[in-house]
């Protein structure tokens, strides 16, 4: 079973990681960390459970990834959400293409029929500095290399904890982000895109287990010819598994949260 851990070549390349990349309308093998964030997200929720017909499920700042189709294809219920459209423009997130202000463009490659699509996704504007009290509760939420974006390390993480209040008891939460593969004292702290080390990943861990929350580590960045090879600027996005970020060489964290079946006290 899947466990917190950096992208790696192997995991991409693997049998389920393949299927993933298919199911999704993406190349498998590409050497392409999104790709990983995507097939991980969905591989840790199908292990333990969450993609059944009749479970619900939570996707923040979706973007126009394919996640809520092909969950919603599952039979999940889906409550898609995304910054409002005038905001996302001032973040240049309209013009890169990676917001989505209807929901029909969350099925743009076709992977949940139409009916089922609208049956069983609803989408609503949600910013997640400061998520709306209203949204309920689900088996699962998750986000794809979104929470970096929030201004600071700290606001960050804030997110994470303020999205496992979301979930029903026995649910879990995915959230993949930018780890820091070159220093685990110096990184970007503040800005638009934040990179966490290793001790601020292991610091919220120490927390959350405190609170009652399963989470394990693990911090191998991979050692396969993608994993050494590090794509900086202007990107070639061939392999881009470990990337050119600044000062930093920076990769994909993926983040697996389960919460308990009883209530914290």
């Amino acid at each position: 079973m899947l466990i917190s851990t950096p992208c790696t070549q192997a995991q991409l390349e693997s049998p389920s990681f393949r299927a993933w990349a298919a199911a999704l309308g993406e190349r498998p093998g590409h050497l392409h960390r999104k790709i990983w964030e995507w097939c991980f997200i969905a591989q840790a929720l199908e292990e333990r459970g969450m993609l059944e017909p009749g479970r619900s499920g939570l996707g923040l700042a979706v973007g126009r990834e394919p996640l809520v189709a092909a969950f919603a294809a599952r039979g999940c219920t889906i409550l898609a959400t995304d910054l409002a459209t005038e905001e996302a423009a001032r973040g240049g997130w309209v013009e890169t293409n990676q917001h989505a202000a209807t929901p029909e463009r969350l099925n743009d490659r076709g992977l949940c029929p139409d009916d089922r699509f609208r049956q069983n996704v609803d989408f609503r504007f949600a910013d997640m500095r400061a998520l709306p009290p209203d949204l309920g509760r689900f088996d699962f939420v998750w986000s794809s290399c979104a929470l970096e974006h929030l201004g600071s390390l700290r606001a960050g993480l804030d997110f994470v904890r303020a999205s496992l209040a979301l979930l029903k008891p026995g649910g879990v939460a995915v959230h993949t982000t930018e780890y820091n593969l070159s220093s685990n004292l110096f990184t970007r702290i503040r800005g638009d895109a934040v990179i966490y080390r290793r001790r601020d990943l292991e610091r919220l861990a120490r927390q959350l287990r405190g609170q009652g929350y399963a989470l394990t580590l693990a911090f191998d960045p991979g050692d396969g010819p993608g994993d050494q090879a590090v794509d900086r600027p202007p990107y070639t996005h061939d392999p881009h598994l470990k990337l050119q970020l600044g000062r930093y060489v920076a990769t994909s964290y993926g983040l697996i949260v389960e919460k308990r079946e009883a209530e914290p006290a």
